[in-house]
């Protein structure tokens, strides 16, 4: 029904409407979403409405280990490849516009909250860099003394991040002529990742090297290292990591941090507030991905392998697990409708999306994709953070 739409809508267009638009196939991107196919390097433009796959874009390097993000009109999403590849894709033409190969390897990045600024973080050779978000013109270059990892945008044209190789944090302010990095101090032992609350109060990095999490308050005019959970697991032996968690899918719902137990099979509730561990829920195994359903109290996680064909449900209400799913193989993501009523799940070894009712836990469809890992929907890029 959609696509009729679509199509009337575009012959009953004014004989003025520009030439870009004449040959664009469709003119609103609220109900879209790409979905990345690492296997091929391409990513499959999806439509949320339709529960379909309507388009595919090539052409954007090796996607092995890749991330994107949406400028704020949702027609552009910026692509971070493994291969250090920044790529501009047009949601509309479903083509790459514009390509930089600016690192060796990267391992992801933001847009500034004007849109104005995209910023990549590089394992290879370490450091960030800045371009200008029309062009991809490099407007600055900011050296670091190694792997810069878990990069958030910022309020007011900022960005944060921190370095694997030493600990350190930094704030970098691009609104005027010329950048101003601000060291914000050490979060510890090999931070592995980190994320920005949905307010921009609080930087979250995780650490690796050493037990615990470190919080940097950002309404603070002179933020300093705040840790916590430094206890945890220090009379266990720690079981095999065989996949870092992904912090940007650490979940904040009613009023607690839900955190992964690296080395744990466990979930760990942090109170916003105090900073102190609440509880903690025993899952099916090391968890990488811990996101909040939108409007609910409930939480969806995924697992590293071999434990990777399960997604659990988790009440934030008990702490406990109210349902265990088995979407497929290899489940890599999970992405909510901006509303929370489907969640969208990617199923690499299958080959497949699945998309679930999130009341009812009915599967609504399937779509068929390469190797399916990261799913990112437009409305994205409303939400800062991300």
């Amino acid at each position: 029904m959609k696509r009729a739409l679509k199509l009337l809508a575009l012959l009953a267009s004014p004989v003025w409407a520009s030439p870009v638009w004449a040959e664009v196939p469709c003119c609103a991107t609220g109900d879209l979403g790409l979905v990345i196919e690492r296997a091929t390097g391409t990513l499959l433009v999806v439509d949320r409405s339709d529960r379909a796959a309507v388009g595919k874009v090539e052409g954007l390097g090796d996607l092995s280990h890749a991330s994107l993000t949406y400028g704020p009109d949702e027609r552009f999403a910026y692509v971070f490849g493994r291969d250090g590849g920044l790529s501009k894709v047009d949601m509309l033409t479903r083509k790459v516009v514009a390509r930089t190969v600016q690192a060796g390897n990267s391992i992801g990045g933001a847009i500034s909250d004007d849109g104005k600024l995209v910023a990549v973080s590089n394992y290879e050779p370490g450091g960030v860099k800045v371009f200008d978000a029309d062009t991809l013109a490099l407007v600055a270059d900011v050296p670091a003394a190694g792997k810069t990892i878990g990069l958030v945008d910022v309020p007011g044209r900022r960005f944060a991040w921190t370095v694997w190789d030493t600990g350190e944090v930094f704030l970098g302010d691009f609104s005027g002529a010329e950048p101003v990095i601000t060291p914000l101090g050490n979060a510890g032992k090999n931070p592995f990742d980190a994320v920005l609350t949905a307010d921009a109060h609080t930087y979250l990095i995780g650490l690796f090297g050493e037990k615990g999490v470190t919080a940097f308050d950002l309404w603070d005019a002179a933020p300093k290292p705040v840790k916590f959970l430094q206890d945890y697991g220090k009379t266990e032996d720690d079981l095999p990591v065989y996949k870092m968690p992904h912090l940007q899918g650490w979940a904040f719902t009613e009023g607690q941090y839900v955190l992964p137990a690296v080395g744990a099979h466990e979930l760990l509730w942090v109170d916003q507030a105090s900073l102190a561990e609440v509880a903690r829920t025993p899952v099916h195994g090391q968890a990488v991905f811990i996101i909040a359903q939108p409007a609910s109290p409930f939480v969806w996680v995924n697992f590293a392998t071999p434990l990777n064909d399960v997604v659990q449900v988790i009440d934030s209400r008990t702490h406990q697990v109210v349902k265990t799913l088995t979407p497929g193989k290899a489940v890599l993501h999970m992405e909510f409708a901006p509303r929370g009523a489907e969640v969208w799940i990617s199923s690499r070894d299958d080959n497949k999306i699945v998309i679930y009712d999130t009341r009812t836990l009915k599967v609504l469809g399937e779509i068929a994709a390469d190797s399916p890992s990261g799913i990112f929907f437009t409305a994205r890029a409303h939400r800062t953070g991300l």
